[in-house]
């Protein structure tokens, strides 16, 4: 006997959680298909547990600096068996919270693999959802009348890697029982910095390897050499116009050679890991788009401005249909796409409104167009940068790091971009997007009151520093 619900969702990440949620609210009958656990990549594999590591380096690596702020210890020792143990109580904790959720809610959780089918007896168009169980029992079948694909994406890999324990994608190295004493980093974007900073802040000795000219090359410019000072001065050795030969990995007694072009010449890294961080892939494999109509484009899932696919009653959201692959944009999109179902006229998540963090140290974060993207797109552009070496907070807190820089029209004044690396700044970042949902300006931003002391003065002070007016700039 099948059973018919309002709504199917295929995979039970950020994205398919809170969709559930929200249809759940809006009165709908709902389901939700998850092969492995609730709470997706981010909460198992990704966000949170990264997270939970990067806080523990931070810690260990402020223990070692505790003389300075007149905290006489003796040298710390690094247990990385708790480090991981931490972390699992984390995602333990929050997942209980979304299965209580899920309760509350009166979601149905289907454990398996979903699909979806074609035009059969169930149904007389595509969407009918078979189950693989994980137990092996017999399949289920699920009747919805709108479906929402969620299944989110996976670590990429370099094609021509020979396969060895001492090759890892992000998934295998948040399980590691201990710290190398040497890994390399095959790539230089978000995921990897973010790698690269926790393992140099715990003793590993960390080497980066880029494709493009620079590290975190979809961030404002001036970010990226910041951050190339900042992991300089960690020890972090980093190469960029890097090309890995991946057909030529090799593996010699315990360690990985990765031999890479640069410059014309052929040369080689060795060490203990290698960490491949080249970005995702989407999951549309073997979850039966070729039983419908629905239209995929370089290996993502195409949807119109209501995450609609070419099939009207299925939709797709997350990183599953690219764009920007984070859990708050699958959030989001996830609630448009639900509240769309139920007749509402949501609006479609535009990423320059959206908040982008590395959490790394220093950290980043921006929202909005770089300013090389704001000129290419024809916009009169002015700046304003502000040090966070001239905030008392910053000095305080004993990070003075970085800085945050503004772009602006210069034609309006609207905003157009808010950039920013140093401590805290992916708490601080939220500021900037509001200003940019209410269509602010960076003089309406500087004329607000920051409260004295605070890291968040620097965003008041770059604000007016566009026009030349910060108050404690030199």
């Amino acid at each position: 006997m099948t059973k018919e619900y309002d709504l199917v969702i295929i995979g039970a990440g950020t994205g398919g959680y809170v969709a559930a949620i929200r249809a759940s609210q809006l009165g709908m009958k709902v389901a939700v298909v998850e092969r492995e656990k609730l709470g997706g990549t981010c909460l198992h594999k990704g966000c949170i547990p990264s997270k939970a590591l990067l806080r523990s380096a931070e810690v260990y690596k402020t223990v070692q600096n505790s003389d300075e702020f007149g905290v006489e210890n003796a040298a710390p020792v690094l247990n990385f068996l708790k480090v991981q143990e931490r972390k699992q109580r984390i995602v333990d904790q929050l997942h209980k919270g979304v299965q209580h959720l899920m309760k509350k809610g009166k979601i149905d959780i289907y454990e398996g693999y979903g699909r979806i089918l074609g035009p059969s007896i169930f149904s007389p168009s595509p969407g009918t959802i078979s189950i693989e169980k994980n137990d092996g029992s017999e399949n289920d079948m699920i009747v919805p009348k709108y479906v929402l694909i969620a299944t989110g994406s996976k670590p990429k890999t370099l094609p021509g890697l020979p396969s060895s324990d001492h090759i890892m994608t992000s998934d295998e190295a948040l399980q590691l029982n201990e710290l190398p004493e040497s890994i390399t980093i095959i790539g230089g974007g978000v995921i990897g910095i973010e790698w690269a900073s926790m393992l140099a802040d715990f003793g590993v000795n960390v080497t980066v390897l880029e494709y493009l000219p620079r590290i975190l090359p979809l961030e404002d410019e001036d970010i990226s050499k910041e951050m190339l000072r900042s992991m300089k001065k960690k020890g972090v050795k980093i190469i960029t116009n890097a090309k890995v030969l991946s057909e030529q990995v090799k593996e010699e007694s315990s360690s990985i050679v990765v031999p890479y072009e640069y410059k014309e010449e052929v040369k080689e890294i060795r060490s203990e890991k290698v960490l491949v961080s080249i970005g995702r892939i989407a999951n549309t494999n073997d979850i039966g788009l070729q039983n419908t109509d629905i239209n995929v484009d370089k290996d993502v899932i195409v949807v119109n401005e209501n995450y609609q696919t070419k099939e009207s009653h299925i939709y797709a959201i997350g990183d599953v249909i690219g764009g920007l692959q984070l859990a708050h944009v699958a959030s989001h999109e996830g609630i448009a796409a639900v509240e769309h179902m139920a007749g509402g006229t949501p609006h479609r998540v535009q990423e320059t409104m959206v908040a982008k963090c590395t959490y790394s140290s220093p950290e980043v974060a921006s929202v909005g167009l770089t300013e090389a993207a704001a000129r290419e797109e024809g916009f009169n552009v002015k700046t304003g940068t502000f040090s966070f070496k001239a905030i008392g907070k910053a000095l305080v807190y004993g990070d003075t790091s970085g800085f945050v820089k503004f772009v602006s029209n210069s034609e309006n004044d609207d905003l157009l971009g808010v950039h920013m690396i140093g401590p805290h700044v992916t708490d601080m970042i939220s500021e900037a997007a509001l200003a940019k949902m209410l269509d602010a300006t960076h003089w309406e931003v500087g004329e607000t009151i920051h409260p004295h002391p605070s890291l968040s003065e620097a965003i008041g002070e770059a604000a007016l520093a566009v026009d030349g007016k910060a108050i404690h700039g030199g």
